[in-house]
């Protein structure tokens, strides 16, 4: 499957702003989210594996204690794709339904 075109910086930005507390850090779309536990933050990733999988998509995690941080980038096309706005919206549904 060929890699999925990267977008221009504006169109990061358009997408940023319809995504509440991501940013664009290091070329990755970034967002950290704050749970009530350890166990809380396992369970939310759990949740947010649901959509990666059936976007055939997968961010990447950091847990540090009750702080989950998500990274995304589309690693085949080398930053940020309409893929990564996507799963970035998918995760924000995710969240808002804890």
């Amino acid at each position: 499957m060929p890699a999925a075109p990267l977008l221009s910086p504006d169109e990061v930005e358009a997408g940023l702003r319809e995504l509440p507390g991501w940013q664009l850090r290091e070329g990755r779309l970034v967002k950290q989210f704050r749970c009530a536990d350890f166990m809380d933050a396992l369970a939310f990733v759990q949740r947010v594996a649901a959509p990666a999988e059936e976007q055939n998509h997968h961010p990447d995690v950091m847990i540090r204690w009750r702080d989950v941080t998500l990274s995304l980038w589309t690693h085949a096309a080398g930053g940020i794709t309409r893929r990564d706005l996507r799963l970035a919206g998918s995760i924000e549904e995710v969240a808002q339904g804890r």
